[in-house]
């Protein structure tokens, strides 16, 4: 077979941007390789081994947290407990590990959303982080619901949704295409009715100008997928250091495969070779 495609170094989570359908590029070391006109021809992605922190660059037996060292890990505001929970947040009360990028990261507007990816959920992301976290987590349709000063408050207005709304992707329903059509438009006001006391209390604690309520249109996503599996079946480079396959789709931050579908981002931070077989 020949070989169009022949790329080695580490690799990242995939850069992707909306459009019709979504369109996705494959991170490896500097390179940036188109992937939506890889949708049906065979590649390849072979694991060398070696595992570098995207922070420092140290050569690391383990990944956490998708592509830190330990070190790093244990050091890192991005990599603290109160990402994963935001509403756990400390910056307020000093303990931030790297102030300067709390102010950056954390300290900044955050938009509350609803979105279908398997079904309906809640989630937040930065402002800017929009369209970008919807498409990671796979989701065909996401709507703004509100507007938020901070990710503390960004938090505890979810933890409010919580008790009405599921907060996690189903993935391999997800990559199967087994989504419900929701109308997202009338689940934001279904929601927003029932927090109605809880958000006007998080506004008295707060004050009135750290949270809004938004009626922004939703973004409908459709991703460059020919075939659906039946059957979710995932690759594991740390088991398996070769995958080999048709690329049959892609979809949030995975590669489907005839063989089986593999988390890219899981495995940021790998040395790899892409190529791209005849």
């Amino acid at each position: 077979m020949s070989e169009l495609i022949d790329v080695t170094g580490r690799l990242r989570k995939m850069p992707a941007e909306a459009g019709d359908p979504v369109i996705y590029a494959l991170a490896v070391g500097d390179a940036r390789i188109p992937l939506n006109d890889l949708v049906g021809k065979k590649i390849r992605l072979d694991f060398d081994g070696v595992i570098r922190c995207i922070n420092c660059d140290r050569t690391t037996k383990k990944s956490f947290n998708q592509g830190f060292c330990y070190p790093c890990f244990r050091k890192l505001a991005a990599c603290d407990g109160c990402i994963m929970s935001p509403e756990k947040c400390h910056f307020h009360l000093g303990t931030c590990r790297e102030p300067e990028w709390g102010e950056a990261n954390c300290m900044v507007e955050h938009v509350v959303y609803l979105a279908n990816s398997s079904g309906l959920k809640v989630g937040i992301t930065r402002g800017t982080q929009v369209p970008t976290r919807w498409i990671d987590q796979g989701a065909v349709d996401a709507i703004p619901m509100l507007r938020v000063s901070t990710r503390y408050l960004a938090g505890l207005a979810e933890v409010v949704c919580k008790s009405h709304v599921a907060d996690r992707t189903n993935w391999r329903a997800m990559l199967k295409g087994d989504v419900p059509e929701l109308n997202l438009v009338e689940e934001r006001e279904r929601i927003l009715a029932l927090i109605e006391a809880d958000l006007s209390e998080l506004k008295r604690q707060h004050g009135e100008d750290s949270l809004r309520i938004v009626v922004e249109p939703s973004l409908e996503l459709g991703y460059p997928v020919q075939v659906w599996p039946s059957k979710v079946k995932t690759h594991n480079l740390d088991k398996v250091p070769e995958v080999e396959g048709l690329l049959e789709g892609i979809k949030g931050q995975y590669l489907m495969l005839d063989t089986g579908v593999i988390n890219i981002r899981k495995y940021t931070g790998y040395e790899i070779r892409f190529r791209v077989l005849d």
